[in-house]
């Protein structure tokens, strides 16, 4: 092995959203950067997750709009569907996002792109194919991976995940899912809206981290779709059998005392942090089956190694997680200011229909921490726009600590473009009397926003005896 030492001021282990993001704020702030990518440019979020789901999501929502058209006097039809080209499409998004995130571009940004998979050789050294490279500071930045259950028979089966559900161009006649959080719910609908008969399994209930009341609408929607849930019931076994007569494979799971056939089988379980293989140990690297420990700096037990994005133990699997935490370390390494990561306002968003959508505590989760709280809830039905929209399924539920909100939870359509407002209000830690007092369009979905906080202030004007009181004195002072 050749041996090589290159004096880059910072290396990034992978180019998915964390890394690509390190890598592009310091080279262009001027420090020289190595970014070592073993797999695709652009990670999991461009070519398996957030950019592929919510193209096939566009997709099916199409096709739904189709079959419920009559209540806008337009007549409903059965959408004809091409799947290979519904697939098609999802290729040309990430075709047209691609270049962004390209071995082309970073190279033309000073970048140092090396395509391999790296492995630390010491505390501030990385060997990638053959090359021994040193760095005053190294970023890992390794992403996740699909995790798979220990289910007995599994591994025998051709099974799907998110990374490689996209490459189907065959529509699946029967899709069993198992797993019930975001990935699970996501592409249980779009599937069954594509023309797929869906079966969701969770071995508890779906989307167990959300507000209860907020799932069971989306629950019912699942329902009124044609999806078979199938909740508290966990996989005991699956197996594949063949149907002589018909020459084909037929995928079978054991749930319970139930056994659900299908013909493919997608896995959606949950994420797992990719850390074998990195050599951590030599580096004086903690890590465990959930990732790389950190502190609040995110630096890790080698403190010139910073660890970012999925990768990291304990933290919110987000592309704007990843890109939060770039900017945490580059405020540190490039700019050599302070930076801490707080995760208690990472907004999330299950984009289902209707969207879940949430930043901040529960109402359970606020009731836990805070006991008495008070929850402001703005129904969608008294919404001008979502009226005209015919989406007035959904409400946005406002919690209150002490006069200040501490979280909110949204199921409306579009309901991660509702959240926005309240990322930033909660953030900037903005007071309830500005938001009331903010003039938004009318009609549009976001003055539910509104409504909420002038609901919270209504409830202390209108009808106490005091302020009537004051306002009958005033009156006589008024020319």
């Amino acid at each position: 092995m050749t041996t090589h030492k290159f004096n880059a001021d910072l290396i990034v282990i992978g180019a998915g959203a964390a890394g690509l993001s390190v890598a592009s704020g310091a080279a262009q702030m001027g420090l020289r950067v190595v970014l070592i990518e073993g797999r695709e440019m652009g990670g999991d979020c461009l070519n398996y997750g957030c950019v592929p789901s919510k193209a096939l999501i566009a997709a099916a929502a199409r096709a739904q709009a189709m079959r419920s058209a009559d209540a806008f006097g337009i007549n409903s039809v059965d959408p004809k569907i091409d799947f290979g080209a519904v697939m098609e499409h999802v290729g040309d998004v990430i075709a047209a996002i691609a270049p962004h995130d390209s071995v082309e571009r970073f190279e033309g940004l000073g970048v140092r792109v090396i395509r391999g998979f790296a492995q630390f050789s010491g505390p501030q050294t990385v060997t990638v194919n053959g090359e021994t490279l040193t760095a005053r500071r190294v970023v890992v930045a390794s992403g996740s991976r699909p995790f798979v259950p220990p289910v007995p028979g599994l591994d025998d089966l051709d099974y799907l995940t998110n990374e490689t559900v996209f490459n189907l161009r065959d529509q699946p006649e029967h899709l069993l899912i198992l797993g019930g959080g975001p990935i699970g719910v996501e592409l249980a609908q779009a599937f069954r809206r594509l023309g797929s008969a869906v079966t969701l399994i969770d071995s508890e209930t779906i989307l167990g981290r959300e507000d209860p009341e907020a799932v069971d609408l989306v629950r019912q929607t699942l329902k009124e779709e044609g999806i078979t849930l199938m909740e508290e019931g966990g996989v005991s076994s699956v197996g594949q059998t063949t149907l002589k007569t018909e020459g084909r494979k037929e995928i079978w799971l054991k749930v319970g005392e139930n056994r659900i056939s299908g013909s493919h089988l997608l896995i959606a379980t949950g994420r797992s942090a990719t850390v074998e293989g990195l050599g951590l140990d030599v580096a004086g690297i903690e890590a465990d089956p959930k990732g790389i420990k950190v502190d609040q700096r995110l630096r890790t037990s080698n403190p010139k190694v910073y660890a970012i994005g999925d990768v990291v133990a304990d933290t919110p699997s987000f592309t704007h997680v990843a890109g939060y935490h770039a900017g945490v370390v580059i405020r540190q390494v490039v700019l050599g200011l302070p930076g801490k990561a707080n995760h208690d306002l990472i907004p999330r968003v299950t984009y289902c229909a209707p969207e879940l959508a949430q930043i901040g505590l529960t109402e359970r989760e606020a009731r836990e921490k805070h006991g008495d709280i008070q929850v402001i809830r703005q129904e969608l039905a008294g919404n001008d726009r979502a009226r005209a929209d015919r989406a007035t399924d959904g409400w946005l539920k406002l919690i209150i600590y002490r006069g200040k909100p501490v979280g909110v939870s949204i199921i409306a359509d579009h309901g991660g473009e509702m959240l926005a407002t309240w990322a930033q209000a909660l953030s900037t830690k903005t007071r309830l009397s500005r938001l009331s007092g903010v003039v938004l369009p009318y009609p549009t979905v976001s003055e539910v926003s509104k409504a909420a906080t002038g609901a919270y202030f209504s409830s202390k004007l209108f009808g106490n005896p005091w302020v009537e009181r004051v306002a009958r004195l005033i009156q006589r002072f008024v020319p």
